[in-house]
């Protein structure tokens, strides 16, 4: 097996110990890519117009012989209305809310998919080739000492990670905040942000949730809710990830 050191949060190597038998898992990124793919599909919430939507009106259609075009108009004046080319109309063909965008996926494929993307942070070049930026002298994946989920503060998090050299990362991420293309813009989401440091730690509710929660591109997650999502996101493995001492003892489980 593999070994890792553990760093301190000064950034000094404390001791080294061995990966868990899943980050030896074989990589499989087209079952990565499927689960993903899955699990952002799952997420979807079904949405449409009203089924009256265009249709509250009440209307007639003229006919011929009066030089206008043959749509519906209202009764109480000669404003078309309903048909789907006029304005305040119907939909011609509106998204269905009863539509299922749910992906089903094996239990045994969904698990050996987690364990692929956990393997690829632990691979230096595909982590690399994913854009992330680190200390080529650091071994992955990054562990530290339990004490790093006691920290609260965004200041004392960014010191942690210029003294692990992965601070250039975070650079990355804040650089690439960029103006979405399309009509994502006008629905509360302006900007898209890169992915940067997943932070692994043991349990829920400690400090550094808030200490980190305000830097570009950082997430943090309890191993038990590890998914491919969150270690390979967009379906491509190989995030730059972080594990308390604690959290990586939890991994050795599966």
């Amino acid at each position: 097996m593999a070994s890792v050191n553990v760093y301190s949060v000064d950034g000094k190597t404390v001791k080294s110990v061995e990966l868990p038998a899943a980050f030896s898992t074989e990589y499989r990124p087209d079952l990565i890519h499927k689960a993903v793919v899955a699990e952002q599909a799952n997420k979807r919430q079904p949405y449409g117009p009203s089924e009256k939507a265009g249709m509250r009106h009440a209307v007639s259609q003229w006919g011929k012989g009066r030089g206008t075009s043959r749509v519906q108009r209202l009764t109480q004046g000669n404003k078309a209305a309903e048909s789907p080319n006029n304005v305040g109309g119907r939909r011609a063909f509106p998204p269905k809310p009863e539509k299922d965008y749910s992906k089903k996926m094996n239990k045994k494929e969904k698990q050996l998919a987690k364990l692929s993307a956990l393997a690829a942070v632990s691979n230096p070049e595909i982590v690399k080739n994913r854009g992330h930026r680190f200390d080529e002298n650091v071994t992955l994946p990054l562990v530290v000492e339990n004490d790093f989920e006691k920290i609260a503060t965004t200041a004392e998090a960014i010191a942690v990670f210029e003294s692990l050299g992965v601070y250039d990362d975070l650079l990355r991420a804040k650089d690439g905040k960029k103006i979405r293309a399309g009509r994502g813009k006008m629905r509360g989401r302006k900007y898209r942000t890169p992915r940067s440091i997943l932070v692994v730690v043991s349990e829920n509710e400690v400090p550094i949730f808030k200490g980190v929660h305000n830097l570009p591109g950082v997430e943090v997650v309890c191993t038990s809710g590890l998914s491919a999502g969150k270690l390979a996101p967009g379906g491509a493995a190989g995030r730059l990830t972080i594990f308390t001492e604690s959290a990586l003892e939890q991994t050795g489980g599966w």
